[in-house]
């Protein structure tokens, strides 16, 4: 293991330990050393680790420049899975600095590729997020439509997801639908990314 996939790890447990500043610390450190090593889609993941610590700080304009940065890096390498993850990540910056309109498209293009790609889980996780999203703005229709796609690709199921699957499962019978498969909750996964 690399002195960079070590601090890199270093950083993940920090972010989960809700030690954010040094989380940042060791995230920047692994950059600099993935950029040393001449693996820059490695660095961008970093920055976008540092993004997600910016965002959990409160610092979203910081939160959004890192993440712009790496979504360059992983266009620039045609890296459409990291580059849909970027998305779905900015996504949930820009609902933080509400946002809505550009957390939208950031989400329905993550999701798009998501999608191209067959990453069900990813897929439905940015359904979800697209689906509080209608909710915050009381679409309550299209919010369930699109929860119900959502928890559909979804095989571990929080309690309260259960609980909205069996809601809309509940709403589909009295309306003359069939079963359904829906959930709540969930955002594209803001966990520091890990190799």
């Amino acid at each position: 293991m690399s002195n960079a996939s070590e601090l890199q790890e270093k950083g993940v447990k920090l972010f989960q330990q809700k030690e954010y500043e040094d989380a940042a610390r060791a995230f920047q450190e692994a950059h600099d050393a993935y950029t040393a090593e001449g693996k820059p889609d490695l660095a961008a993941e970093m920055q976008v680790n540092l993004g997600l610590t910016r965002r959990a700080l409160g610092e979203q304009d910081q939160a959004l420049e890192l993440m712009q940065s790496a979504l360059a890096v992983f266009e620039s390498l045609d890296d459409h899975k990291r580059r849909a993850m970027v998305l779905g990540n900015l996504g949930g910056v820009y609902v933080a600095i509400g946002d809505k309109e550009q957390a939208a498209t950031c989400y329905r293009v993550a999701a798009d590729i998501f999608d191209e790609l067959g990453e069900k889980k990813l897929h439905g996780e940015t359904m979800l997020a697209i689906a509080n999203l209608q909710m915050s703005d009381r679409k309550i229709g299209a919010a369930a439509a699109t929860y119900e796609v959502g928890l559909s690709e979804l095989e571990n199921l929080s309690a309260s997801q259960k609980v909205m699957k069996g809601l809309l499962g509940f709403r589909n019978r009295l309306m003359g639908g069939g079963s359904t498969t829906a959930e709540s909750e969930s955002e594209t996964d803001n966990t520091p990314q890990s190799e």
